[in-house]
């Protein structure tokens, strides 16, 4: 029996035709990446797939369509496209005889219980405590923005908690810290920052935007590319990248810049694992994950991540895990279809 997996996301859909096997992960029969610009609708998007690309496989019975906007009532608005697109429209259209449509980073949830090694890598394994409930896990992943999401499972039933956790207020450590802050409610003109503005791939760009304004920065070879930004904000997405090369290369500024970034991602780890107290684990998705594995591992991403003061034993009981697959949100998409088969 065959299930059908989608990550939609403003840039591109990233769909699958999986393959059920009893007590095992989703086994991939066929995906195909479409860029979303170039179709006027989704449901365009999934004809082609599953009349073009998906002829010759057996037409799914159950589909899971993680999505990057608003949801309610199984219907959701991708708004950079001005795409509506209705969980029960698709069921009907398309026959599936269950469709749900869910958010792109709460639904990472359903994929942990079926992960295998090759799909993660551990930070530190933690140990059980006295009264421990470990059937709670919480997820964090820094990419474009900054999703976080809880969930109790058990077994291979799973239970999802939404969360917003991202937009909470980011908390400066240092004057350093505090001056970049300042320096963003300024710039951005906004009343408050969030720790999404700090710890994602946009705010690794304006961590390096504020130290590029500083005097002894001036002659940076990034400030060309600043300019190019100020005229065509669609460049920005190509900075981050930029900045992690010229890390590796030495470069100090830019290497000043990545240590504040995460510093602030260990700080929030710490502060989630505290809120959540998920002894299952606390587990680092998003586009950043696979890239950074080796500095989450580092003395001074730990140091932030147990600076909590006098519960820092606490965080030593909590597993710590990194997701290194980078298509995690459709194996994900594809775990909760395939339990949609069963309802």
């Amino acid at each position: 029996m065959n299930f059908l997996a989608c990550d939609l996301g403003g840039t591109k859909v990233l769909l699958g035709i999986f393959e059920r096997v009893i007590n095992d992960s989703p086994k991939l029969l066929f995906k195909k990446k479409y860029i979303s610009s170039d179709w006027d609708s989704f449901e365009l998007i999934l004809e082609d797939f599953l009349k073009n690309e998906c002829k010759n496989i057996t037409h799914p019975s159950s589909a899971c369509f993680a999505v990057a906007g608003p949801l309610s009532n199984n219907n959701a608005k991708i708004i950079n496209l001005s795409w509506n697109i209705s969980g029960n429209d698709l069921q009907n259209k398309f026959n599936f005889k269950s469709c749900e449509l869910i958010n792109d980073f709460a639904v990472q949830i359903y994929g942990i219980p079926f992960l295998k090694k090759n799909q993660y890598s551990t930070i530190q394994n933690g140990y059980h405590a006295e009264g421990a409930n470990n059937d709670l896990h919480a997820i964090v992943g820094a990419g474009t923005g900054l999703g976080i999401a809880r969930g109790i499972i058990s077994g291979e039933k799973v239970k999802v908690l939404a969360s917003e956790g991202g937009h909470v207020e980011y908390s400066p450590k240092s004057k350093l810290e505090w001056e970049l802050k300042t320096w963003l409610k300024n710039h951005l003109q906004v009343e408050r920052i969030s720790c999404e503005r700090i710890i994602s791939g946009t705010g690794l760009s304006r961590i390096a935007e504020w130290r590029l304004s500083k005097p002894d920065a001036q002659n940076h070879p990034l400030q060309q590319y600043l300019k190019k930004i100020k005229i065509f904000d669609a460049a920005r997405k190509e900075l981050p990248e930029k900045i992690c090369n010229l890390s590796k290369e030495g470069d100090q500024i830019m290497i000043e810049v990545e240590r504040i970034w995460l510093g602030a991602y260990a700080s929030l780890l710490g502060d989630v694992a505290l809120q959540e107290l998920c002894y299952g684990g606390l587990w680092i998705s998003g586009g950043t994950a696979s890239k950074h594995f080796k500095n989450f591992k580092s003395d001074l991403f730990l140091k932030q991540f147990f600076d909590k003061g006098r519960l820092k034993d606490i965080l030593k009981t909590i597993p710590m895990k990194v997701i290194l697959d980078e298509e995690f949100g459709l194996f994900s998409a594809a775990c909760r279809a395939k339990m949609l088969l069963k309802t």
